[in-house]
């Protein structure tokens, strides 16, 4: 296989997998190419979707490559997306729950309470059900609590390659302070649209 059939190849794959996919899912796919040349190839993919002319790119996350918007069109595609499927958003104890874990994972739900100073358990459930967090073990200490981890659905929503890509604390206390802003104009938004006589619209 000739590098030009290659490049459209690896990026039909790369657009194809619902999840970020490995370098090594790659070379199973094409057991005939050598490595090299497919590292090559992707390096030349992604820097051919840096360009400008392009509104995505290729990024590395979780361990795998992934088609992504690009940042600087991100205000204009949330605006788009919100147009489209109403957001899910995570509730404010949710987000500094997920923080606390991230930070310090694996941690017992006990430890982030003492942190939070407020009740988890049912934040606890709610991260579960959406994927972000697993269990890792259980603590051996009195009463062997479970520990709690973050997972790849995490990695994967928030576009991280890894957890070294975590921003710092003072920047996820900014997120933090945003998404209670946003939950706050949401409410007062959905109260004024209540109080609106039937038939009538904002």
């Amino acid at each position: 296989m000739n590098s030009q059939d290659l490049l459209p190849l690896l990026e039909a794959i790369i657009y194809l997998a619902k999840e970020p996919v490995p370098a090594g899912v790659i070379y199973k796919a094409l057991p005939g190419v050598p490595h090299a040349e497919i590292d090559d190839t992707i390096q030349a993919l992604i820097g051919k979707f840096k360009a400008s002319e392009h509104g995505i790119e290729i990024r590395e996350v979780a361990d795998g490559f992934k088609f992504s918007t690009k940042p600087e069109h991100h205000e204009v595609l949330k605006t788009f997306i919100r147009s489209q499927i109403p957001p899910t958003r995570l509730s404010l104890a949710a987000l500094e729950t997920l923080s606390v874990i991230a930070y310090k994972q694996p941690v017992t739900v006990p430890e982030i309470q003492e942190i939070r100073g407020v009740q988890a358990s049912g934040v606890i459930k709610t991260l579960l059900d959406k994927k972000f967090i697993a269990t890792a073990g259980r603590k051996e200490v009195l009463g062997r609590p479970i520990l709690y981890k973050t997972t790849k659905e995490f990695l994967i929503h928030f576009g991280l390659k890894d957890l070294g890509e975590l921003p710092s604390m003072e920047e996820f206390d900014e997120l933090i302070k945003t998404q209670a802003a946003s939950e706050e104009a949401a409410e007062i938004a959905d109260v004024a649209q209540a109080e609106l006589p039937l038939g009538e619209e904002a």
